[in-house]
């Protein structure tokens, strides 16, 4: 929803520090928020006694900026989008959709939750695209530099969880599928593993994971995103911290990432090696946000009037929402993620509808049906989607 009052105070990291301080805390989570990613972050709790919890700022400023992590699995033997480093110009943006043809798409080299993106699909359409992305991402990641690659038609997005510790052990906690997403790339519905993929597809897709990471020394969570069109896997990007979709991976393999993660931090070993993780039956996570999907996902701000959330087995809900609870216009519109697991994707499924139904969140605009009817709809029964599901399935531009 934009950046919030009082100087964006989850991007104002001289208090963020000085409470640490204050409260004589020895670690610092960043979360799945915006300094996750940021290598200066990163070296400043470490100039101050304080440990974060994530990768080594040297692997954060490699992978965690889009541009360069591209060209670093690359170096690693992993297929990239075609595309280009960081753009120094709108008119160096020009040169380089010409060349690599359109349509394209231009990114934030810091971006994260579909900000700072926008599709191109006419040279006249560029400028403005360029100014709107490069705005949008100063406002929210305090770093306006952007780059481009070539917008592969209809792909399926699925991304890698991984795990390193700092004695060189990588593993891979499978995939994820999250190609249900909103106009702006925001994800909405994420489930693993992900359906109809060919296993030669799968276990490419998890080599070319755990090969970019042997390649840099990744340690700490992270997850390694690929574009999927047929037998074709493109890396799109890495985001070098936990993620809003975590869940899912950890109902399906039993391990609590964001433990997994402080136990990292602290200098222990992994303690389990790859054929110690197998995945067990299904999990399917919903996004609850306060937005109004028949409005084109315009956010919904105001007090929760009353709220109900479900229970029952292969149920779990994160959230910090409460009855009285004012939504801001502020932050992120999500309010709570509903997670439910079942042996099988087809008891997954019958588990989270029920969930859904059994959610009450009054007060605010909620994407509650929304989920509902993209379970519902026949291309997600039979796993055969993609990221234009929105608006081939259900008509949602």
């Amino acid at each position: 929803m934009g950046p919030g009052p009082a100087g964006r105070s989850y991007l104002n990291i001289p208090n963020i520090i000085s409470t640490a301080l204050i409260t004589r805390c020895d670690a610092i989570h960043p979360g799945y928020g915006f300094l996750a990613e940021n290598a200066r972050f990163a070296e400043i709790c470490s100039d101050h006694g304080l440990t974060f919890i994530g990768p080594e700022p040297r692997v954060i400023a490699l992978m965690g900026d889009k541009a360069t992590a591209k060209n670093v699995v690359r170096e690693a033997g992993v297929p990239t989008t075609p595309g280009t480093g960081v753009l120094r110009s709108a008119d160096e943006a020009y040169a380089a959709a010409a060349s690599i043809g359109y349509p394209v798409l231009l990114k934030a080299t810091a971006g994260g939750g579909g900000r700072g993106m926008r599709v191109v699909d006419d040279p006249s359409d560029l400028p403005r695209a360029y100014a709107g992305a490069t705005a949008e991402a100063e406002a929210s990641f305090k770093d306006g530099r952007l780059y481009l690659e070539k917008l592969i038609r209809s792909p399926r997005h699925i991304e890698v969880q991984v795990l390193g510790d700092e004695f060189g052990n990588i593993v891979h906690l499978g995939e994820r599928d999250c190609s249900i997403q909103k106009p702006t790339h925001q994800k909405i519905v994420e489930e693993t593993p992900a359906p109809n993929l060919a296993p030669e597809v799968r276990d490419s897709l998890h080599e070319m994971a755990l090969r970019a990471c042997r390649h840099v020394g990744y340690t700490n969570a992270g997850t390694l995103e690929f574009l999927a069109a047929g037998d074709d896997v493109y890396f799109m990007e890495m985001n070098t911290r936990i993620q809003v979709e975590h869940p899912v991976t950890e109902m399906a393999y039993n391990i609590d990432l964001v433990k997994e993660q402080i136990r990292i931090a602290s200098g222990e070993a992994l303690g389990y090696q790859q054929s110690d993780l197998v995945a067990r039956g299904h999990a399917i996570e919903c996004r609850i946000n306060a937005e109004d999907p028949r409005n084109h996902f315009a956010p919904a701000a105001g007090t929760v009037s009353k709220l109900v959330f479900p229970g029952g087995p292969g149920i779990r809900v994160d959230t910090h929402l409460y009855a009285g609870a004012a939504i801001p216009p502020y932050y992120d519109s999500m309010m709570a993620k509903v997670i439910a697991y079942g042996d099988t994707r087809e008891i997954a499924i019958a588990r989270m509808e029920r969930a859904l139904r059994e959610t009450v969140i009054e007060g605010v605009a909620t994407t509650i049906d929304l989920c509902l009817e993209i379970l519902a709809a026949p291309a997600f029964r039979d796993g055969r989607y993609n990221v234009e599901f929105l608006s081939n399935e259900l008509a949602l531009r």
